[in-house]
């Protein structure tokens, strides 16, 4: 089993390129759930960025997945939108969604669709997998409970009891940074961070690959990639991929790391760290060294420093918003129902008039089960205005309920919170019943800015 490279001081790695004095300039991608943005970074300032380049996501019942080359075609059009100069950069940083599972032939083909981490259709494979490993010994491993999707072990073994043959070509199977160091640069690597997510590594001791939780599956190790720490240097850009994607061959790519952790980053990653991003799902994100693993929240690394994240989500947060406004107040024009809703966050929970909104539009990530939301104490007397302020409370609520979860951890919160996202004040409504003092700033641009902080190491 390979482990990850953990040290973080210059002297482990040479450093690739210019020195900070003089500073290298690095092409980031920001790949999310929905789209991809190309950026040209001078640390973490953002000297030039392309438009979104958007691709779908198929959903099916439960399932959710992206067609491979539809991804790797939006990731073409976002580098051609910087005009070139992603030809000219000293190296590459790639902050990816997760999970983002897919497996891959020994071209480094997709052989399945990416399932997201969106994707529910695992929970009996997620049941199978507690049952032969145990609830607790399974958290204790890995530091999550197999959530269907969200810990990607649920969605191979979904394969390999419903489409065996189609993984019988498998050389390697990972997540979305694997596939992509794959297409550009032929190594087969992923970070801890995505590792985590596996539920096949030992995310506590960030030691590899966990024998026992593979040999639950039957899965080889063979397939799975080598874990090396996100800033170090996971391959070059072939000659192949250079053509394709518009990039110099030659160019280091590191090996990348999850989104969130890339804000995290720009927060700056010190323990007892909050990080809010506040938007159609909303992830409160707690940086620190000792993880002490909770059902209720998702343990993983942070993928550099040796840290941790700890993290909870409301899965639909300003999409309950959205989806009530579509629902019930198709009519009135955005300035009003704005409003409205400021309106509504000064009201607090009288204006709801009793209605109780359960905030699971989405499901729930660390649910193997999956909740659903329902609006309870309905009468004919109820009101749209009373829903919309039902579904704020009950979201507003939801969020202040996490605190006392990450304090059971053991690592101090720091009174600073870094905050993304927050348009049309949602950031407000979800802070405002936050128990005691917090100051509260915003970081723009948190993934695609939180690689400019990473320093390219050589392994």
């Amino acid at each position: 089993m390979t482990a990850p490279r953990r040290k973080r001081t210059l002297s482990t790695g040479r450093v690739v390129g210019k020195l900070p004095d003089d500073m290298p300039t690095l092409l980031g991608l920001d790949i999310g759930s929905s789209s991809v943005i190309a950026g040209i970074l001078r640390g973490p300032k953002v000297v030039a960025q392309s438009p979104r380049a958007f691709f779908r996501s198929r959903c099916e019942g439960a399932r959710v997945e992206v067609d491979p080359d539809e991804l790797l075609n939006a990731i073409r059009t976002a580098i051609a939108g910087l005009g070139g100069r992603a030809r000219q950069v000293d190296g590459i940083a790639l902050a990816t969604m997760a999970p983002a599972w897919v497996a891959m032939d020994r071209q480094g083909r997709a052989l399945t669709p990416i399932v997201t981490h969106q994707d529910r259709r695992s929970v009996e494979q997620a049941q199978e997998i507690e049952r032969r490993v145990g609830p607790a010994r399974h958290l204790a491993l890995c530091g999550n409970r197999p959530f269907p999707g969200g810990i990607s072990s649920t969605t191979w073994a979904w394969y390999l009891r419903h489409q065996p043959a189609r993984l019988q070509r498998a050389d390697l199977v990972g997540h979305l940074n694997t596939f992509l160091h794959r297409q550009i640069t032929g190594a087969r690597v992923t970070d801890p961070s995505n590792a985590s997510f596996t539920g096949l590594y030992d995310t506590l001791g960030l030691s590899g690959w966990s024998k026992e939780l593979c040999a639950s599956l039957g899965i080889k190790a063979a397939l799975l990639p080598e874990v090396v720490e996100a800033d170090y240097v996971g391959g070059n850009v072939t000659a192949a991929a250079a053509a394709k994607f518009g990039l110099r061959s030659g160019t280091p790519m590191m090996v990348g790391i999850m989104d969130g952790s890339a804000g995290m980053l720009l927060a700056g990653a010190k323990p007892g760290q909050l990080f809010n991003v506040v938007g159609s799902t909303d992830v409160l994100a707690l940086c620190t060294r000792r993880p002490r693993p909770n059902e209720r929240l998702l343990t993983r690394a942070l993928g550099v420093q040796g840290l941790w994240l700890q993290v909870s989500t409301i899965a639909a947060m300003a999409s309950s918003i959205y989806w009530a406004r579509d629902q019930f107040f198709t009519g009135m024009p955005l300035e009003e129902f704005r409003a409205e809703f400021r309106r509504l966050s000064r009201a607090g929970a009288a204006a709801a008039a009793g209605v109780v909104f359960e905030p699971y539009m989405a499901g729930e990530r660390t649910s193997i089960e999956q909740r659903q939301g329902a609006l309870r104490n309905v009468t004919l007397a109820t009101t749209r205005t009373h829903l919309l302020a039902a579904i704020m409370e009950g979201l507003t609520q939801a969020s202040a309920e996490r605190l006392p979860l990450l304090q059971a951890t053991g690592t101090k919160l720091r009174r600073d919170v870094a905050v993304s996202g927050g348009s049309d004040r949602l950031d407000q409504l979800m802070h405002r019943d936050w128990p005691g003092a917090w100051k509260f700033r915003a970081v723009t641009d948190a993934t695609m800015r939180g690689l400019g902080t990473m320093v390219m190491r050589e392994r």
